[in-house]
């Protein structure tokens, strides 16, 4: 009897013996034709039996599932399934993405892939995961896994994938859209990796991407606040100068030819920055130092402008004149030299209150717009915060609070210190990230 049985893919259970041989004793005979052919009424080889839907086709009545970030539906489903794979995903984050989405128009899938990636995930780490989940949910809705070009970025162990900020990211497959095309792909992903930096958060930032950071922070364009001085200059367009235009009368006999006026000035006004070096700090003290340095150059372009740095954690230093080296690096390396408590614990309100005493005295804090830079996480006297706070706030012209925790979902300002600080502050900001940092040079630079 012959050992390669080959059996058919119809419904029966029983096979039929290639070349025709007879069945097997006790079997009834197959009435099947001896060449292999489906008999009549059975379906060919691998197609479903009558009445079935075929593989990805759906069954009469059945609605097809919402595909991966396919409206509010499919944005939620792929949240849940991302969560569930292990991936911190938050409401805020959906938020995003929906909003994305619908700008985008949702119809394509490669828009709903880069819409969903850029919204929700903020480790590098889970883009593999996000990959699979999202290519799980586009096969379960029937969606095609590559639409203009590939949905998927770059293989993450593939050279492209190191490339850093300025890597060429492929849309479209070689060649559709011409040397235009690529050309607008290369910007395209260039402005893209440029706005991934400025909303990742420093504290989940890799060492590479805070490099790249720290060098936008170093070319921030940091023009700071001035104020109208009381005095009044020569200059066209002003009131008029009685005193100048009577002198030039007297070469004239007497006769008012012209007019002198003069005008108020613009002269800096002060910047004072008060960070927070404590442990909680330690992530961010370095982009809050560096952006520190960028004042002070620009400082150093007018001579009359001054901006005074301080840190702390449980005691309060200057920092001033050690953050005044041309690499700021070498600058970040003398301020932590500076400060003996560097990544110790934390009390605010001693280091306002000695800042308000000791230096509000010698005339550093008034006019002046003083920006402090701290968590919240009092470990001293609320109290005591508060008392300080109040009267920074009556010396200086402005006070600007900014704390990273600021930009995650869900905060609240509950902590003693915020509770005791708030009261007494005119602009409140987040600072977890490169975009922040950019918000807080704006509100310096209109502050008048």
């Amino acid at each position: 009897m012959p050992t390669d049985d080959v059996r058919a893919d119809g419904p029966s259970d029983r096979g039929v013996v290639a070349g025709g041989a007879e069945p097997a004793p006790g079997e009834p005979a197959s009435s099947e034709p001896a060449s292999g052919e489906p008999a009549s009424g059975e379906p060919a080889s691998g197609e479903p039996p009558s009445g079935e839907p075929a593989p990805g086709e759906l069954a009469p009545g059945e609605q097809r599932p919402p595909g991966p970030a396919e409206g509010t539906l499919g944005v939620q489903l792929l949240g849940e399934a991302l969560r569930a794979s292990g991936v911190a995903v938050g409401t805020g984050q959906l938020v995003r993405c929906r909003r994305a989405v619908r700008v985008l128009g949702g119809q394509d899938l490669a828009d709903r892939y880069w819409a969903a990636r850029t919204t929700m995930i903020t480790d590098p780490g889970d883009l593999d995961v996000f990959d699979r989940v999202f290519q799980v949910l586009a096969a379960r809705a029937g969606e095609p896994h590559r639409s203009r070009g590939a949905a998927r970025g770059p293989t993450h162990d593939t050279p492209e994938a190191h490339e850093g900020p300025d890597s060429h990211i492929e849309v479209g497959a070689p060649g559709e859209d011409g040397e235009d095309g690529e050309r607008g792909a290369i910007v395209g992903a260039r402005a893209s990796a440029h706005e991934r930096l400025r909303h990742r958060r420093f504290d989940r930032a890799s060492d590479e991407e805070r490099a790249q950071i720290a060098a936008l922070i170093d070319q921030l364009p940091t023009v700071l606040p001035r104020r109208r001085a009381r005095r009044r200059r020569p200059g066209a367009g002003g009131t008029l100068d009685v005193e100048r235009t009577l002198r030039r009368a007297l070469h004239t006999d007497g006769e008012l030819i012209t007019h002198a006026t003069r005008r108020r000035v613009d002269r800096p006004r002060r910047v004072v920055l008060l960070l927070d070096v404590s442990g909680s700090m330690t992530v961010y003290a370095g982009a809050l130092l560096r952006l520190g340095i960028a004042l002070r150059r620009g400082a150093a372009r007018d001579a009359s402008q001054r901006v005074e740095v301080f840190a702390f954690a449980t005691r309060l230093t200057r920092l001033t004149e050690a953050l005044g080296a041309e690499d700021p690096d070498a600058a970040i390396a003398a301020a932590a030299g500076e400060v003996r408590d560097w990544d110790g614990g934390t009390r605010i309100g001693a280091a306002v209150d000695g800042l308000v005493r000791t230096w509000g005295r010698r005339g550093v804090l008034r006019g002046a717009v003083v920006v402090c830079c701290s968590d919240g996480l009092e470990r001293g006297d609320p109290d005591l915060l508060a008392a300080a706070m109040a009267r920074l706030q009556r010396t200086a012209h402005r006070v600007v609070w900014v704390n990273p925790l600021a930009g995650g979902d869900g905060f609240a300002p509950t902590q003693r210190g915020m509770v005791a600080a708030l009261p007494h502050v005119d602009v409140f900001l987040p600072g977890h990230d490169l975009a922040a940092i950019e918000d807080l040079v704006a509100v310096l630079r209109a502050a008048r």
